[in-house]
């Protein structure tokens, strides 16, 4: 596991996943996001950490349009514009659930290394993810 911090962005899969972001053609692009939501989420047995990076950092991407989201890694996110995501928002709020959920070995990856701080950042991406008030706009990426 190539990971250099705690960020959503910050681990070798969650950078590759960007790139091929990058790389999709703009109309795929939501879709490659959506597929790595539902993946995770359609995971009932052991969950692999490479799955659950990519749905965390798919995740928040979804939570970066929203006012209280985090903006994308400036140097591991995506460059390419992405599409309106506010229809994964419950997706997103789902995966994150699953990867913090046994069995995922992800969560206990952090848990050998003393992730408290990388629980509390995929805490915040679902705080954000939550229903909001009506009238809170999307932020653009």
């Amino acid at each position: 596991m190539g990971t250099w911090d705690v960020g959503p962005f910050d681990n070798d899969t969650a950078a590759d996943f960007c790139g091929d972001l990058d790389e999709a053609a703009a109309g795929e692009r939501e879709g490659i996001v959506r597929g790595a939501l539902t993946r995770v989420i359609d995971t009932v047995d052991y969950l692999e950490a490479p799955e659950a990076e990519v749905a965390v950092a798919a995740a928040a991407l979804v939570a970066a349009q929203w006012p209280r989201g985090e903006p994308a890694d400036p140097v591991y996110g995506p460059e390419e514009l992405l599409p309106d995501l506010s229809g994964l928002r419950d997706l997103a709020r789902q995966a994150l659930d699953r990867v913090i959920t046994e069995p995922s070995e992800l969560m206990g990856l952090w848990a050998e290394s003393g992730g408290a701080t990388w629980r509390a950042n995929v805490r915040q991406l679902q705080s954000v993810l939550l229903p909001q008030p009506l009238g809170e706009q999307l932020s653009p990426i």
